[in-house]
């Protein structure tokens, strides 16, 4: 196989994508997003290709999110360079949100962060029992970027607002319900999966969802259901601060794993992403990703994301020094200066 961090591939109208870094679990530098941009472009245009279908190297990691620690060892200093990262990745992003043909994603292993923006906004996510699904960018002073907003304000009740801001993990089962996965297959039907869709004659998402069908298996009860009320509750607060109230509230095992994993999550980020959910609600998706362009492209200059990814990718103490260190302390006027126009520096897409 190639050494090539990104493969790509023809095969019987099938245009193949293969996430080839698994030592790194697979995440995304800023070639691979680029490279994978053009040829979206490429297939997009081209009457032969039916389909794609995207999965990661190695049986890890689908992909674990975008190569973050490099923009950490540019620093603030380097911000142009991180945002032309940022910036040509949700470019990426919105053009598979675009995509005309049907896209599937083999989501067999961990998903997080960059992955989540190379896979929910295809039109088929193929989850597996190695799923294992995050967003846990607000443990790294960030925000669930990549048309995060846009898809996580859209999953059922207060799903997403949730996921956004504990950073908890899920499973297939997860996925389905919350409607990041669209389909639950073994890891081991794969291979004749990719086999028979490469047989099928692929006119529509429906041709997808017929060949899909005869593979497809109950995942089993979603866990997070047992807690959705809880969840819809809590989180249908006004404020960061009232999600913490009602959580502190409530005794039982969930709701205190929850209180605690905000708890120790960047406040900045927190209440960023909170408004970002928000706003992105009532956005098309490209609003939504200048929006979140904005919030990067002010966080690059700020402490919180360089202490986050120390934290937990460098140092690994998992101790940062949040700054601010409390929830409270980050003000409705902060938090509007993230989301204020860049002028001439906006994202354009």
């Amino acid at each position: 196989m190639s050494d090539a961090e990104i493969l790509f591939h023809e095969a019987d109208g099938i245009g193949f994508v293969l996430l080839n870094r698994p030592k790194a679990l697979n995440a995304l530098t800023y070639d691979m997003c680029v490279d994978f941009d053009a040829k979206l472009v490429e297939w997009a245009a081209n009457p032969a290709i039916k389909a794609v279908i995207i999965e990661g190297a190695g049986e890890k990691a689908f992909c674990s999110g975008g190569d973050v620690r490099k923009v950490y060892e540019g620093g603030p200093a380097e911000v142009k360079s991180a945002m032309k990262f940022f910036g040509d990745e949700y470019i990426m992003n919105s053009r598979l949100h675009h995509f005309s043909k049907p896209f599937v994603a083999l989501l067999d292993g961990i998903v997080m962060g960059g992955g989540f923006g190379v896979s929910a906004h295809g039109s088929h996510r193929v989850v597996s029992e190695r799923t294992l699904f995050a967003m846990p960018e607000t443990a790294i002073g960030l925000i669930p970027d990549v048309g995060g907003g846009f898809a996580l304000s859209r999953f059922p009740g207060k799903l997403g607002l949730y996921v956004a801001l504990t950073g908890t993990r899920f499973r297939a089962a997860d996925c389905l319900y919350m409607g990041f996965a669209t389909d639950y297959v073994p890891s081991s039907r794969h291979e004749a999966l990719k086999a028979a869709l490469r047989a099928a004659d692929i006119r529509s998402d429906a041709d997808v969802d017929a060949v899909i069908a005869r593979f497809a298996e109950d995942a089993g009860v979603a866990p997070v259901a047992e807690h959705r009320a809880e969840i819809d509750a809590a989180f249908s607060a006004s404020t960061v601060e009232g999600i913490v109230a009602t959580l502190a509230l409530n005794t039982n095992d969930w709701a205190q794993k929850a209180h605690a994993s905000i708890l120790v999550q960047s406040p900045t980020s927190l209440k960023l992403t909170f408004r970002q959910l928000r706003d992105c609600l009532d956005l098309d998706f490209n609003e939504g990703v200048k929006l979140e362009y904005r919030v990067v492209a002010r966080i690059m200059l700020g402490h919180d994301f360089y202490e986050g990814i120390r934290a937990v990718l460098v140092d690994r103490d998992n101790a940062p020094k949040w700054q601010p260190d409390h929830i409270a302390a980050v003000t409705d006027a902060e938090v509007d200066h993230y989301f204020a126009s860049l002028g001439a520096d906006e994202l354009v897409i």
